[in-house]
């Protein structure tokens, strides 16, 4: 297809397409011509996934490229590639270990990621994003004087567990390592809010159910 027929298909302006070409986020199209380039369904693919990081997501340009960049390094494992590639999406704030809530709160994690038996998060956990933000996100509930222990935890990460199964049975659907890649990304800026808000949804039925309206 050419540049306009891809603009139409994706609903992303010609203007934006050829500055997503020139800031590497997009690959260039088949030359034809000197003025004209062709283009295919991988870059359409390509397109609505830079869509989605940086018109939906809010990512800065140069973080989607990154992103993009661990998604078709071919020379990584599948399991190490889709974790670089989430691991380099915006995470929060860095835990500051002098806090003793963050010391209790690593200790925690470290304890329900060991009776789990989840090893390879353990492993990564130096230098997991996602680890980190989860020590974060426990030491302020400590500090509110919630009791977030590695038991209280457990029957959550179980249950999220069984989500990240569906969700690897999910990308194993597409046909290629870089498609799994790229819908998984899409996933953690798309499908992560709709988590969320099934999650507020069921407690607001639960609540009714058990209390009435």
């Amino acid at each position: 297809m050419r540049l306009a027929e891809l603009s139409e298909r994706s609903g992303v302006s010609t203007a934006t397409i050829k500055y997503y070409l020139r800031e590497g986020l997009l690959a260039p199209g088949r030359q034809i011509n000197t003025t004209t380039a062709e283009y295919d369904e991988d870059h359409l693919r390509r397109l609505r996934l830079v869509r989605a990081l940086i018109q939906v997501g809010r990512i800065p340009v140069a973080t989607a490229r990154e992103v993009l960049g661990h998604v078709d390094d071919e020379s990584l494992g599948r399991t190490i590639r889709l974790g670089a590639a989430l691991w380099a999406l915006p995470q929060g704030t860095e835990p500051d270990e002098a806090d003793p809530a963050v010391v209790a709160a690593r200790r925690e994690v470290d304890r329900l990621l060991t009776n789990l038996g989840w090893e390879t998060a353990r492993e990564l956990s130096a230098l997991s994003p996602v680890h980190r933000s989860l020590v974060v996100a426990v030491a302020a509930l400590i500090r509110l004087g919630y009791p977030w222990d590695a038991e209280l935890m457990a029957p959550y990460a179980e249950l999220m567990h069984q989500v990240a199964g569906r969700d690897l049975d999910y990308l194993e659907t597409h046909a290629s390592d870089a498609e799994r890649v790229e819908t998984a990304v899409a996933s953690a800026v798309l499908f992560e809010p709709v988590l969320q808000a099934l999650h507020r949804l069921a407690q607001e039925e639960e609540s009714a159910r058990r209390y009435g309206l």
